[in-house]
C-alpha cells in the first residue's frame, strides 16, 4: 500500500451491542418482578401476627406464595423469556464486520 494513500474506516456499530442492552433489559426487569413478588407477598402476608397465620403444606402462606410460588413462577417465565424472545448470537470476532476484500472499492 502507498505511503500517501490512506485507509479511512467508518465505524459501524456491532448489532450484537443492541441485542445485549435488550436482553439486559429483560434481565433487570424480572429481577425487580421477582423482588416485588417476595416483597409483596412476604411482608404484606407476613406482617399479620403469627397466630393469623394460614398454613399451606405445613407453610406459612406468606412464605409458601412469596418464595415457593415466586421460585416456579419465575423458573416458568426464565424459561419462557429464553426460549422465546432471546437470540442467540455468534460471539466471534465480530461475524458482522466486512472483510477487507469485501470493503475495497474499485
Amino acid at each position: 500500500m502507498p505511503a500517501n494513500k490512506q485507509e479511512t474506516h467508518a465505524y459501524k456499530p456491532d448489532p450484537r451491542f443492541k441485542i445485549a442492552h435488550k436482553e439486559a433489559l429483560i434481565g433487570i426487569a424480572l429481577a425487580i418482578f421477582n423482588f416485588i413478588w417476595w416483597y409483596g407477598f412476604a411482608y404484606g402476608l407476613g406482617s399479620r401476627p403469627p397466630e393469623e397465620y394460614t398454613y399451606i403444606l405445613g407453610l406459612p402462606d406468606w412464605f409458601f406464595y412469596s418464595c415457593v410460588v415466586g421460585f416456579i413462577l419465575m423458573s416458568v417465565i426464565v424459561i419462557i423469556i429464553t426460549k422465546f424472545v432471546l437470540k442467540e448470537v455468534p460471539l466471534d470476532a465480530d461475524p458482522y464486520a466486512e472483510t477487507k476484500e469485501e470493503s475495497q472499492t474499485p
